[in-house]
């Protein structure tokens, strides 16, 4: 556990300590003490600071909806034993066993508005090409698709592991109540599966806040020529490897550091009031 918390200490209190220098060029160039100069700086950036925090939670939103209510439909489905159930297991589980520049580099080749085969299907039933990837309205719901695509399974994984472990006899008595389908589920099994599900929301959703991969490997530097989907995570790096602004990135890391702890205590302070 020491060296765990060392791990994660000495890296933050480097990045900490570097966001309140002018760290430039290099991490060992001589640098000055700034202060909080950093952080009004970036907090007053509506060019590309605000927008990255924007489109950072669209993303993460967005993808996280879809895989939540893909991933318990998904669950429910493979919950009951059926013939062949092990092979769909399989094949739905085949996304998340790729690595994600893998996945990204596929896509991009799928979307690609000239020989992608996305805009090929669309030609065969009539529809006219679409940009995907290369529009500046389209890029992020794209990659927020691709997202799904692969990160579902983690969902159905967790919440399919949560069915497996509940009682049948409250599903059972709604059932001899006279309860249907959709009543059972919305109040037997959901209120039940609601540990599972804030768990499955908490890691899935601190995991979606910091893609990075899928989205520099379709759109490379700068999250695409307009920055349409420029993150945190691709601003940061870019300001990091790109510009060899130090100071500037770590403020940025620092502060999407205090969103994410933020968040993390809001769900857990939600949680312990719905528990009292």
């Amino acid at each position: 556990m020491i060296f765990v918390g060392l791990l994660i200490a000495v890296p933050l209190a480097w990045t900490a300590y570097l966001s309140v220098t002018d760290s430039q060029g290099s991490v060992r160039a001589p640098s000055s003490f700034v202060g909080i100069a950093n952080y009004l700086k970036v907090l007053g950036d509506t060019d590309r600071y605000w927008p990255a925090v924007l489109r950072t939670f669209t993303f993460t939103g967005g993808a996280l909806a879809a895989e939540l209510v893909l991933g318990m439909g998904i669950a429910l489905l493979l919950w009951r034993p059926f013939r062949g159930e092990k092979w769909v297991r399989v094949a739905i589980l085949l996304p998340l066993v790729a690595t994600p520049v893998a996945v990204g580099m596929m896509w991009r080749l799928i979307f690609d508005p000239n020989i992608g085969f996305a805009n090929q299907v669309l030609r065969w039933i009539g529809i006219p090409p679409q940009p995907w990837l290369s529009g500046q309205a389209t890029a992020l719901p794209t990659l927020m698709f691709v997202d799904v695509w692969q990160w579902t399974p983690m969902i159905v994984l967790i919440l399919l592991a949560g069915l497996t472990s509940l009682s049948e006899e409250p599903d059972e008595a709604a059932r001899i109540d006279g309860a249907n389908a959709w009543q059972r589920f919305w109040f037997v099994t959901l209120p039940l599966m609601r540990t599972t599900v804030v768990v499955a929301i908490v890691l899935r959703g601190i995991d979606a806040l910091k893609t990075f991969d899928i989205l520099y490997a379709t759109k490379g530097t700068g999250g695409g020529s307009f920055h349409e989907v420029e993150t945190l995570n691709v601003y940061a790096y870019g300001l990091s490897f790109d510009y060899n602004d130090y100071g500037t990135a770590s403020t940025v890391l620092i502060l999407f550091f205090l969103l994410i702890i933020a968040i993390m205590w809001m769900v857990t302070y939600r949680r312990k009031g719905n528990r009292s």
